[in-house]
Parts: C-alpha cells; structure tokens; sequence
C-alpha cells in the first residue's frame, strides 16, 4: 500500500491498515482451524465456527456493490451464510473454499480501497440516496 497524499491522506492510511490488520486476524484464526474445528458450535445450540466465517466473508463480499467496485464475486454466500440461518442448507462451502473465497474478497476489496483518491473516500455510497447525502455527508466510504 502506497501513502496516500492530500488532505485526509493519514486517516485513510489509518483506517486501510486498520482493515488490513483485522482482516489479517480473522483469516489466520479461522484459517488455523481444522475442518472438524470449524464444525464446533460457538456454544451449544449456536452458529457454528464456519457459519461464522462465513457470514463475515459473505458481508465483506456484500461491500463490493455497496461501494460501487462491482457485483459480488460470491454471491451464493449471502444464502450460505447471511439470509438463512446455520444448517438450514446442507450445501455450503467446505474449510477450503470458505478460505480460498475470504483470500479473494481481501484480495480484490483491498485493491480497490487502495486506488480511491481522498476525494473518492469522501464519496457517497450506494446505500445513501443523493438527498440524504446532502443532509449528512459524513455517510461516505470512509
């Protein structure tokens, strides 16, 4: 990641490597897991471990039409993991393709974040009408 320059330059540099930093954290603590590991219930009668990575993968990939840099690269995931509860579908990702998605999805989102210019991080997103956009401009990427 190169500096960004301008006016806001240091607080996005905070905020890219901040983004960097936790998505770093969730990847080598579920990436660790075994396959049987990730099967575990948090606690019993709860989400299991894969179902929780894989909502955060599945909201992380929910950014890229949200912020303009494209459609989801995974779409499957909303279903697998964020619109029907745990165990509801019996066909989800395994360990492995949970991992190689979240991988891509940092990949191409951090990509992304590090091209905008301090102008486009001040933008306004697509969840933000251009109306309420007016009345509240601090709804922007960053």
């Amino acid at each position: 990641m190169q500096p960004i320059e301008g006016p806001g330059g240091p607080m996005i540099d905070a905020s890219l490597l901040s983004w960097k930093g936790n998505v770093e954290r969730i990847g080598k603590f579920f990436g660790a897991l075994s396959p049987e590991q990730l099967q575990q219930e948090i606690a019993p009668g709860r989400n299991r471990l894969i179902y929780v990575w894989g909502h955060i993968a599945a909201a992380n990939d929910g950014l890229f039409p949200l912020l303009g840099l494209g459609p989801r690269l995974y779409p499957e995931m909303e279903a697998m993991f964020s619109t029907n509860p745990d165990r509801v579908l019996t066909a989800i990702y395994s360990a492995q393709e949970l991992k190689e998605a979240w991988n891509s999805i940092d990949e191409k989102l951090l990509a992304g974040f590090s091209a905008w210019s301090p102008e486009a991080w001040l933008a306004r997103h697509t969840a933000v009408s251009e109306e309420e956009f007016r009345r509240e401009p601090h709804r922007n990427f960053l």
